[in-house]
């Protein structure tokens, strides 16, 4: 069995209040379904409000500590670029 954890963030109030963190969810969700992952709910970690520019986030340094105790087969994230200005 794969198991896999889901790290999804948003930094922006724009982009809290388009609900982007849930979209990406549904996104890693669907995609870890449709290649054999389980996600268990407690291994969704969210960001919200948190700039790209720290390391130091509560939800990543969860799965940080997650994934050192080797529980986890991967990680799933979406990557975007900046919008441009």
């Amino acid at each position: 069995m794969n198991i896999a954890a889901i790290y999804a963030r948003v930094s922006s109030d724009k982009q809290k209040e388009e609900q982007t963190i849930g979209s990406q969810v549904a996104a890693l969700k669907e995609y870890a379904g449709m290649h054999g992952h389980t996600v268990p709910p407690e291994w969704i970690f969210l960001d919200e409000g948190y700039s790209g520019a720290t390391l130091q986030r509560p939800g990543l340094e969860q799965l940080r500590d997650v994934a050192a105790e080797g529980r986890i087969d991967k990680v799933l994230v979406i990557f975007s670029r900046p919008a441009e200005p």
